[in-house]
């Protein structure tokens, strides 16, 4: 099992920046699947970013050349570093974890004023 909490979430301006943290309660050096999902009001939970074990990488269409998703293992904490953020980027984010069993953290807003 791994518990994971989000932070780094507030309210932006349209073209700045945030980036967001994911901490494990446990080494993630063996997880095999971590990744960024996000909800927006009224929309389906969406893939945003995936980091893979070996750190191969995965993004939407949406936000390619904008997020960059990575994994510190020797802090436990997964980053998704959102740039050119735009208000179609305003949900709340969600922080996964897949090994033996899915895993999600609580939520973290991300709000973009136009």
């Amino acid at each position: 099992q791994v518990q994971l909490v989000e932070s780094g979430g507030g309210l932006v301006q349209a073209g700045g920046s945030l980036r967001l943290s994911c901490a494990a309660s446990r080494n993630i050096f063996s997880i095999d699947f971590m990744a960024w999902y996000r909800q927006a009001p009224g929309k389906q939970r969406e893939l945003v970013a995936a980091i893979m074990r070996g750190s191969s990488t995965n993004y939407a269409d949406s936000v390619k050349g904008r997020f960059t998703i990575s994994r510190d293992n020797a802090k436990n904490t997964v980053y998704l570093q959102m740039n050119s953020l735009k208000p179609e980027d305003t949900a709340v984010y969600y922080c996964n974890a897949f090994q033996r069993g899915d895993y999600w953290g609580q939520g973290t807003q991300v709000t973009v004023s136009s």
